[in-house]
C-alpha cells in the first residue's frame, strides 16, 4: 500500500524543472527521461527499484520503513441496536506493503487525475482490540489482540498535484488523493480477550470467521479515507525534499546525457 506514496513522485511530473547534477542522484532513485517512448515502463521499473528501500526506510528524506506500516485506529459498528457490537482496532501494524507489483499507470494529462493500479499478494495486520456491546447473546466487552491476513489486495490511487517553487527549485504538492482498496480473502482472529475468557474468545472468532466479508464491507469506507489522508500527509512531507528532476529528467538534460 505504501507504494501509493512513491507512485505520486512518478505519476505527476513536469518537464519544466531545474537541471540536476547527475552526481547528486541518490541510489534509491532510478531516473526516467522526457521523450522516452517507454516512459511508463521506466516508471514501473523505478518503483521496483525502490522496493528494498521501502522495506528498510530512507532516513535522509525522512521515509520510515514500511515494514510494518502503522495506522492508528479503526472504529467499527458491527451490529445495530442499543447494545450493538462495536469494535476498535488500535495501533494497527500492517506487514507486506513493500511486496507489490504495478499493474497499470496513467499519467496526469490536461488537468485529469493521475492513476495507478497496484497488487499486493498478502497483507498481515496486528493490532490492539477493544470491543463493547452484545454479540449474539453474550456480553462482548473486552480487550485483547487481533491478527488478520488479507490476501489478493488490489489498490487504485487517483489524485492531483500542483507544482510549487522554493528558492528557484520546483517541487510537487499533492492537493487531492483518493485510495480505493479491494480485498479478495480475509481472515481475522482474536486472542487474550478479557483475561483469556475462552467462551468469549471462541464466540468472537466464530463471528469473525463467518462474517469476514461483511466486516470488510463495513471497514472499507473508513479504511479508504484514513489511507488517503495518511498517504497524502506522508507524500507532502517527503516531496518537499525531492526536486522534480530527481525522477524525471527534462528533454534538454536527457539530450546532453546521450
Amino acid at each position: 500500500m505504501y507504494s501509493v506514496v512513491i507512485s505520486i513522485f512518478l505519476l505527476f511530473i513536469s518537464a519544466d524543472s531545474i537541471p540536476l547534477n547527475a552526481d547528486n542522484v541518490p541510489p534509491y532513485v532510478k531516473q526516467c527521461y522526457e521523450g522516452d517512448p517507454q516512459v511508463i515502463e521506466c516508471f514501473k521499473s523505478a518503483l521496483v527499484h525502490l522496493t528494498p528501500y521501502l522495506a528498510t526506510g530512507i532516513p535522509e528524506i525522512e521515509l520510515p520503513s514500511v515494514e510494518p506500516f502503522r495506522m492508528e485506529e479503526l472504529s467499527l459498528s458491527l451490529t445495530t441496536g442499543p447494545n450493538g457490537y462495536k469494535v476498535s482496532l488500535l495501533d494497527i501494524d500492517i506487514f507486506g506493503a513493500s511486496n507489490f507489483t504495478v499493474k497499470k499507470m496513467k499519467l496526469s494529462e490536461n488537468g485529469k487525475p493521475f492513476e495507478t493500479r497496484i497488487h499486493i499478494p498478502q497483507l498481515r495486520i496486528n493490532s490492539r482490540y477493544q470491543s463493547s456491546g452484545v454479540l449474539i447473546i453474550l456480553p462482548a466487552s473486552g480487550n485483547g489482540t487481533l491478527n488478520g491476513q488479507f490476501d489478493d489486495v488490489n489498490a487504485v490511487v487517483r489524485g492531483s498535484a500542483s507544482v510549487q517553487e522554493k528558492d528557484g527549485v520546483k517541487y510537487l504538492h499533492v492537493d487531492m488523493l483518493n485510495v480505493d482498496v479491494a480485498i479478495k480473502h480475509i481472515k481475522m482472529h482474536v486472542k487474550d480477550i478479557f483475561r483469556n475468557n475462552s467462551i468469549l474468545t471462541q464466540a468472537i472468532n466464530l463471528f469473525l470467521r463467518e462474517s469476514g466479508q461483511e466486516i470488510l464491507t463495513i471497514m472499507l469506507p473508513q479504511l479508504r479515507k484514513k489511507l488517503a489522508a495518511v498517504f497524502m500527509g506522508i507524500a507532502n512531507k517527503l516531496l518537499v525534499h525531492l526536486p522534480l528532476d530527481l525522477f524525471y529528467v527534462p528533454l534538454s538534460k536527457a539530450k546532453s546525457a546521450v
